[in-house]
């Protein structure tokens, strides 16, 4: 009858020890994450900017914005790596301390010690994911714009594209000012030229462009005497291309992949209904949102391969071993997202299917120790 009624007692001893050593666990991860991803920022940063330097302005203020984009473009490699890095350096501390061993001898389980470190490694990833949702998502162009011409967002002229039926002129589009000129619509229904609008300039406001001292010239009409006649409007502005935003105009005419979340989803909408290749967008897109996933389900799989104790292991080798694994796995996801950029695998293969087989391969070890 003792031991019966010392059983809830124990239990309770038991839960409060998991939840100091849980408390404990998360302040070490995090302690040697920051480390590693202040380290990993730095040292990459450091490196391009000590290889760049004489291609940079002489402004300081330049430099110092080009090494803060660089910083930031950086989150994109060093993030999932610390991630990951820091569960390593975490756990094999607490090996070598024995205090590994003394947890599991208390009767701590291994899911009760590995799930706060899973929850803080979804928590950093899901801040990442929020990032991608502003500009931070185009530090790297910024940093590439420094270096090229001086400033942040560079200035793309003579630009021809179609959207919605309609082919669009720009003489010349300002991405820092929201501004383009010289612009010129050919509205064209049923292969026949219907109408031209022409404006010197326009102002994208309130999610459409605005033109001013405006010029619509309608499709001429043949009169009973064969003469041509045209209809010329003149107006001092109108609201045309709604939705239309400079950046997807940019990414549209140059092919780059570089873009926030909300405005990779609106260039998927726009372009894939006119039949516009979009394979490089939608893999963007998966990168910013379903690749940094990776990183939180490999310390699951990692951890329950991590040994008990370093009496019967070379703790030096196998920590090499888990490095190298890690930035192995990275490296092939990464190769697989340049494919899918490409075309040459289709993205949901090449980035979705790896995700969710570590997904189901972490959830499989999570359950074996349950």
């Amino acid at each position: 009858m003792r031991s019966t009624g010392n059983i809830p007692a124990k239990k309770g001893f038991v839960q409060a020890m998991v939840k100091i050593y849980q408390r404990y666990i998360v302040l070490l991860y995090l302690k040697n994450f920051f480390i590693i991803f202040c380290s990993l920022e730095f040292f990459y940063a450091g490196v391009d900017f000590i290889t760049n330097i004489s291609k940079l302005p002489d402004s300081a203020n330049l430099q110092f914005l080009y090494l803060l984009f660089n910083l930031m473009s950086a989150v994109n490699y060093t993030l999932p790596l610390s991630i990951i890095f820091a569960m390593i350096v975490s756990k094999f501390s607490m090996i070598r301390s024995n205090e590994l061993i003394s947890m599991y001898a208390v009767g701590i389980t291994k899911n009760a010690l590995i799930l706060p470190i899973f929850c803080t490694a979804l928590f950093l990833t899901f801040g990442y994911i929020a990032l991608n949702f502003t500009s931070f998502s185009y530090a790297y162009e910024y940093k590439s714009n420094l270096l090229k011409y001086n400033q942040i967002l560079s200035t793309s002229s003579d630009l021809f594209l179609k959207y919605e039926g309609k082919y669009i002129y720009f003489g010349e589009l300002n991405l820092l000012r929201q501004e383009v000129t010289d612009v010129k619509i050919f509205d064209i229904k049923d292969n026949e030229l219907q109408e031209i609008i022409s404006a010197q300039k326009g102002v994208f406001v309130d999610n459409a462009w605005i033109l001013e001292n405006v010029e619509i010239t309608k499709k001429p009409e043949i009169a009973e005497n064969l003469s041509v006649k045209s209809e010329i409007i003149k107006l001092p502005y109108t609201t045309v291309l709604e939705k239309f935003r400079p950046k997807i105009i940019e990414n549209a005419y140059l092919g780059q992949s570089s873009l926030s979340i909300p405005d990779a989803i609106d260039a998927i909408i726009f372009f894939g209904a006119q039949g516009v290749n979009i394979d490089s967008v939608k893999t963007n897109l998966y990168l910013m949102i379903f690749f940094p996933f990776f990183a939180p389900f490999i310390v699951v799989i990692f951890y329950y391969y991590l040994p008990l104790s370093g009496r019967f292991f070379n703790l030096a080798l196998m920590n090499f071993v888990f490095v190298f694994t890690a930035l192995a796995g990275w490296g092939v996801l990464f190769v697989l997202g340049k494919f899918a950029s490409n075309g040459v695998i289709a993205a949901e293969i090449s980035i979705l299917m790896p995700i969710v087989i570590l997904k189901i391969t972490s959830l499989i070890l999570y359950r074996k120790n349950r």
